[in-house]
């Protein structure tokens, strides 16, 4: 198996959400392929950064761009081991895309491992592979996560739940506990 992890994301994806997990992959030595429907190699995607204040939501400003890395055209699924799924508003629009659940079924299928955090659930419940499966999310996709059949959890922005092959977290305050779940779905043992 290659290191290789696909990354699907989008315009206004959360900039933490894809920048973070994005470097920390890189620097462990898995080679990270972005993707954006309807984009290629050195097209790039705006990010958004959603920081949560006194108000009901969180407000959005504008991030960073970000290169994308591969032709989404392109993308041979068996050359990877992991899939993570971004947030932001980014998964609302891409999941409407009939190949991002193609390629998110393919990893739950191959029962490959699988990151999904804060909104990127979206597309875990469009491709409609959380039946039966406990997760969580941002607490405002959960009506999503319950009619698709997933059993939802409320927890701590800085967790994160594992079930069999899939990991998830609420928001970017969970990197260090999806990530370090997501490690161990893909074999990286640390040691310090």
């Amino acid at each position: 198996m290659s290191k290789k992890i696909l990354m699907l994301a989008g315009d206004f994806v959360e900039d933490y959400e894809l920048m973070v997990p994005y470097q920390a992959l890189e620097s462990l030595g898995f080679h990270v392929d972005v993707v954006c429907p309807d984009k290629k190699t050195g097209d790039t995607i705006a990010t958004a950064i959603h920081d949560f204040t006194d108000y009901q939501t969180y407000i959005e400003l504008r991030g960073h761009n970000f290169v994308i890395t591969k032709n989404f055209d392109d993308v041979r699924l068996e050359e990877y081991c992991g899939l993570y799924i971004t947030g932001g508003r980014a998964p609302e629009y891409i999941r409407l895309n009939k190949k991002v659940l193609d390629y998110t079924r393919y990893f739950f299928d191959k029962n490959l491992p699988v990151a999904a955090i804060c909104h990127g659930i979206q597309i875990l419940t469009a491709a409609k592979v959380v039946s039966g499966r406990t997760l969580t999310c941002y607490a405002a996709v959960a009506p999503e996560v319950d009619l698709a059949g997933g059993i939802y959890k409320n927890i701590a922005p800085a967790e994160a739940i594992t079930d069999g092959n899939l990991t998830t977290s609420p928001a970017w305050p969970g990197h260090q506990a999806i990530l370090a779940e997501f490690y161990k779905l893909l074999g990286v043992k640390i040691s310090i």
